[in-house]
């Protein structure tokens, strides 16, 4: 795949669209159970507006799937409680079947993070995975670190 040129940071008047972004399920897990720091300045980002959130089914039932693991010891309630502190504020986007091309990832639960980044035009993909991390070079949105986000003249 031809990635296409990109720069992090483009001015935004005020009539421009917040930033959509792709944040990754333990991204998305962590910013909804932090109380304080960067996590909780990400929350109140996707609360304000000041970047769109995407999510497809694919990546709501992943997030959802871990929301059920045991170590996190969530009841139904407080699975539905966290749920409805973060979907609200996606744009849901249909991915394609078959979906858009992507670069080869080594992790294939990675992949649907990856084609939603390219269905949703994506500007920012976040996560903490270094396998996504390496591939930045390779693809069409801006893959970074969640303070690499919160770096963005959108937080400043």
């Amino acid at each position: 795949m031809t990635s296409k040129p990109r720069a992090i940071y483009r001015p935004r008047s005020s009539h421009t669209a917040p930033p959509r972004v792709v944040l990754d399920t333990s991204v998305v897990l962590s910013a909804l159970v932090a109380s304080g720091g960067a996590m909780a300045v990400l929350r109140e980002g996707w609360r304000s507006q000041r970047f769109t959130p995407l999510a497809s089914k694919e990546t709501t039932r992943e997030f959802i799937r871990v929301l059920g693991y045991p170590q996190f010891g969530l009841n139904a309630r407080e699975r539905e409680d966290l749920l409805s502190d973060y979907l609200p504020f996606c744009a849901t986007v249909n991915v394609s079947n078959p979906p858009p091309p992507t670069p080869v990832c080594r992790d294939p639960c990675d992949l649907p993070f990856l084609q939603l980044a390219v269905a949703g035009g994506a500007d920012f993909l976040v996560a903490r995975d270094q396998d996504l991390s390496g591939m930045s070079a390779e693809f069409s949105s801006a893959i970074v670190t969640v303070d690499g986000f919160l770096a963005q003249p959108e937080f400043a």
